[in-house]
């Protein structure tokens, strides 16, 4: 390790973190001191370069394999992509946050509660067994007095907390973010046809087009929840990359 890198790092500071560990890793992939395709050092030289704990390497490949830039194979060691995919980091909105901050004023309304037998379909995208005895909350969010978003929600009676819920004065989806952190998840978009029930509670025209997120989510292998959110007419959803 050079001076140049040991300032980088912190070196002999008792300052080297995994993110700086990260960071150095990076530099030598976009300088192509790792080359697309090649094997890096192991952990074990990796550690003993940067003065360090083998965990603090461990943790920042593991966060560039996330990311995309590593390719981390049990006996085979962690190789340099040839064809590096980024991937997104994602986020579970707040809608109550998503509305206020498009300055509009926000209310909620929850429409029905009760313990049902989850659908098959549901249970075989959360890992449960079908029938399983599972929370589902239905609510209604609204902006500027009008209808913004349906929200349609299971959530695994294991979540700790989640069964003396009553979901009256907060949202389950604000309740989840705050309360259960998440690990991994899935989440599909599509567009539906308003059914005569979702037109009227989105005040909009039987038959008209509304943006749907499905989403599920894990915490560690514990399933938490899936939530079928429809859309008012015109939604659009904005990211960056």
């Amino acid at each position: 390790m050079t001076k140049a890198d040991a300032n980088r790092l912190g070196a002999g500071t008792g300052q080297i973190t995994w993110q700086s560990i990260q960071a150095e890793a990076l530099r030598r992939i976009h300088d192509r001191e790792w080359a697309p395709g090649s094997l890096i050092p192991h952990e074990e030289e990796l550690a003993a370069e940067f003065g360090c704990a083998r965990a603090t390497v461990n943790r920042a490949l593991r966060e560039l394999a996330i990311l995309g830039m590593l390719e981390r194979r049990r006996k085979a060691g962690t190789r340099v992509p040839l064809n590096p995919v980024r991937r997104a980091t994602f986020q579970i909105p707040v809608i109550r946050q998503d509305v206020e901050a498009k300055g509009m004023d926000y209310a909620y309304q929850r429409l029905t509660l009760g313990t049902k037998p989850l659908p098959a379909a549901i249970a075989a995208a959360l890992s449960l067994e079908a029938g399983t005895p599972c929370l589902h909350v239905t609510s209604l969010h609204m902006a500027d007095g009008k209808p913004y978003c349906q929200e349609d929600r299971w959530i695994n009676p294991a979540v700790e907390g989640a069964g003396v819920q009553d979901f009256v004065t907060i949202s389950p989806n604000e309740w989840l973010v705050q309360n259960i952190p998440f690990s991994r998840g899935g989440i599909d978009f599509s567009a539906t046809s308003a059914s005569p029930i979702l037109a009227d509670m989105l005040q909009c025209k039987p038959g008209e087009a509304l943006f749907v997120m499905e989403r599920t989510t894990f915490s560690g292998d514990m399933p938490v929840t899936a939530v079928r959110l429809t859309y008012a007419p015109g939604h659009k959803v904005s990211t960056a990359i």
